[in-house]
């Protein structure tokens, strides 16, 4: 297979991302030790010190698209209160990585872990305990805000919509409550092939709100948003990561918090 792929983590930087020299397979117990170099002055679990802490523990991830190796020899881990950006040119693997994350795609080789489990049901899969946010919104223009909130509350919040909150993250809100979170409440009742592009994208954040899940998976989240709904999107992460919540996030830039730790995707 031709090609070398590589990836580094930096610690939690102020302002810009870093940019690195040339590529290095990290082995996870060095990611390990990154993180446990970061963590200290990462945002963390606010709650009670009771709670154990949740990670996602990647080791050695591979995948292959179209019979292609995208990335091999990948890990990392991360902690409740945590943010991850992963970052790089296009085709490097950013969306693929999340895909795996998410349950979408099978790895190659690997393992990917969320843990502690679920108290009430410990098979619970990844993909039922993360809301993955990918470049497409998946509205249906004739129907609205509210009727897609609705649908996804029933759907994906088990139960726990209104003031019950998930294993980690952001208590659930109404579908009333999360567009007003985005300031969409003006909208509710229209159908969304009225919206623009940045009004649909608020749409679909809003789906982070309505149910608690603990793990933020979000590919180029500020797509079309402008300034002011930016704002908005990083108070929802930043509350989320408050509330213990995890956040991996592709993107060409900045994520737009205060502190956030890098993976660089590369390949030569």
């Amino acid at each position: 297979m031709s090609g070398q792929h590589g990836y580094r983590i930096e610690a939690p930087q102020h302002g810009g991302p870093t940019r690195t020299a040339a590529p290095r397979p990290v082995a996870p117990d060095e990611a390990m030790s990154q993180r446990n170099e970061a963590v200290t002055s990462a945002g963390t679990d606010t709650g009670s010190s009771a709670r154990s802490t949740l990670a996602l523990s990647v080791r050695d991830l591979a995948a292959e698209r179209g019979g292609r190796l995208v990335f091999a020899g990948l890990g990392f881990v991360l902690e409740s209160g945590e943010a991850l950006n992963v970052v790089g040119r296009n085709g490097v693997g950013k969306s693929t990585l999340l895909r795996v994350l998410a349950g979408l795609l099978t790895p190659t080789a690997g393992r990917v872990s969320l843990d502690p489990p679920e108290a009430d049901d410990r098979d619970t899969p990844i993909a039922e305990r993360a809301h993955y946010l990918g470049h497409a919104e998946a509205l249906k223009s004739a129907l609205t805000p509210l009727d897609h909130l609705g649908f996804a509350a029933d759907l994906l919040g088990r139960g726990n919509r209104g003031s019950g909150r998930g294993q980690r993250g952001s208590a659930a809100a109404t579908p009333e409550e999360a567009l007003d979170r985005v300031a969409l409440a003006h909208a509710a009742d229209l159908p969304c092939g009225y919206l623009s592009a940045g009004q649909r994208r608020r749409v679909a954040l809003a789906r982070l709100l309505v149910a608690a899940r603990p793990l933020w998976l979000l590919d180029e989240p500020a797509t079309a948003l402008d300034l002011g709904s930016q704002a908005v999107l990083g108070d929802m992460m930043r509350r989320h990561l408050d509330g213990g919540g995890l956040i991996v996030a592709a993107t060409h830039g900045p994520l737009g918090l205060d502190r956030v730790r890098e993976l660089r995707l590369e390949r030569s």
